[in-house]
């Protein structure tokens, strides 16, 4: 069984935690065993690699990389316990070299009485380069079994020595199935759930909560507790969850945002309409309204790169370098700071005088290529790659304009039919 050990640093390890009725709810309902555990079945299933080690005893170090809420720290937890392991967490965000230090001497004090130490360290990839080295040593002699959770590539976050000591595991946003599955026991569980205080809720707004919290259990446990707290008992006791405490529980962007629906494409069309009508406070409005609703960020800024080129174009031909470079920018370091590399964007493009010349030109070209398909390209237009082709006429009376200067006025590029064709307008607006 593991014990953790807590505290300012470590206190003797108890046998089972005991659950604090004030702690918030994702807290109480951390599952305790992997028969509890949700979610992970490519790595927990039946014959997967991690339950096989668990089953052997063979539980090796580890570094779980992994969305917030997708259980990392959870697993940890029962990893140490079916290893009947003594159980010490640190977070990076607070400790240090010191705190590392203490917690391997305490490891070896716990080694002396009762065998294998896990230790766990939150969000490792905040350790500095020293504080992870600090690490190498107990991890080698095998005085700790080092497992660190982490939301960012541990390839670029993690040293690298630590890294071929440790199997690094992917765990995956739980899906919308997991999580209804979640919020049920929460709701059927009486003493660490909410069971006592009656909450009724129909699987229709179960369905949209799991959906709403974007594969994060903590985001819908809390929202679900946070509803229901919020929720008075009617006369029989009872606590009726409209989907209107839902939404104030949850974020309002948040829960009625739909990736797949109607309202995703509603939200988009009104940033391209604002941006396209030069309104710039509309535009970061709809821009807000996108991202924090949990749109995909790179398909916003994918639409920006549309724009830049539909409704600016050469009237502005940095409006395209800006959205182009949202698009990379956006790509290398993700959300929550890639919404300023698109905010940016958005009020460049806003601003920058408008012209659908390229569109206009383009599509009178297209619609001349499609009436005159079977124009055979005029003869000089042709590469005369080999001798019958030079032959027949290919490439005759072809005018090197950079020697011919008076080619550009003086010979014909498009097919005879077309000839005197203007797809191209140049307009006042802007360059």
């Amino acid at each position: 069984m593991a014990r953790e050990t807590t505290g300012r640093l470590f206190e003797e390890p108890r046998e089972e935690p005991v659950v604090d009725p004030g702690a918030p709810l994702a807290e109480r309902m951390r599952p305790r065993s992997l028969a509890e555990f949700v979610g992970q079945g490519h790595l927990l299933g039946e014959g997967k690699v991690l339950r096989r080690l668990v089953e052997r005893g063979s539980l090796p170090s580890l570094v779980l990389w992994g969305p917030p809420g997708s259980g990392k720290t959870t697993l940890a937890r029962i990893l140490a316990s079916e290893s009947r392991a003594q159980f010490i967490a640190l977070s990076a965000v607070f400790a240090g070299v010191k705190e590392v230090r203490a917690a391997l001497d305490e490891a070896r004090r716990l080694r002396g009485r009762s065998g294998r130490t896990v230790l766990f360290v939150d969000e490792i990839h905040r350790f500095n380069k020293a504080q992870q080295d600090a690490l190498l040593p107990a991890v080698e002699e095998g005085l700790v079994t080092l497992i660190g959770a982490t939301t960012e590539n541990p390839s670029f976050e993690v040293n690298a020595a630590l890294l071929s000591r440790s199997r690094v595991l992917v765990l995956n946003p739980l899906t919308e199935a997991d999580l209804a599955s979640i919020v049920r026991r929460a709701l059927a569980e009486p003493e660490r759930g909410l069971a006592l205080l009656r909450p009724v809720i129909v699987d229709e707004e179960i369905e949209r909560l799991a959906h709403a919290a974007a594969g994060d259990a903590r985001v819908a446990l809390t929202a679900l507790e946070t509803a229901v707290n919020a929720t008075a008992p009617e006369p029989d006791g009872t606590r009726r969850l409209t989907s209107a405490t839902l939404v104030e529980a949850l974020g309002r962007a948040r829960y009625a945002y739909d990736k797949g629906g109607e309202e995703h494409y509603n939200l988009i069309s009104a940033l391209i309409k604002s941006l396209r009508n030069s309104d710039v406070n509309a535009a970061l409005y709809w821009l807000a309204r996108l991202i924090e609703g949990g749109a995909d960020p790179i398909f916003i800024a994918r639409r920006l790169c549309i724009l830049a080129s539909e409704d600016i174009g050469l009237a502005d031909p940095q409006a395209m370098v800006q959205a182009a470079a949202a698009v990379q920018i956006t790509q290398m370091i993700g959300l929550p700071e890639g919404l300023f590399p698109l905010s940016q964007a958005t009020i460049y493009l806003a601003q920058a005088p408008k012209s659908n010349a390229i569109k206009r030109a383009y599509l009178a070209a297209a619609q001349d290529a499609e009436a005159t398909a079977r124009e055979p390209v005029p003869y000089h237009l042709r590469n005369a790659v080999t001798k019958l082709m030079k032959g027949l006429g290919y490439g005759t009376g072809y005018r090197y304009v950079h020697d011919d200067p008076a080619a550009r006025e003086q010979m014909r590029c498009l097919p005879e039919g077309l000839e005197g064709h203007t797809y191209w307008q140049s307009e006042d607006e802007g360059l």
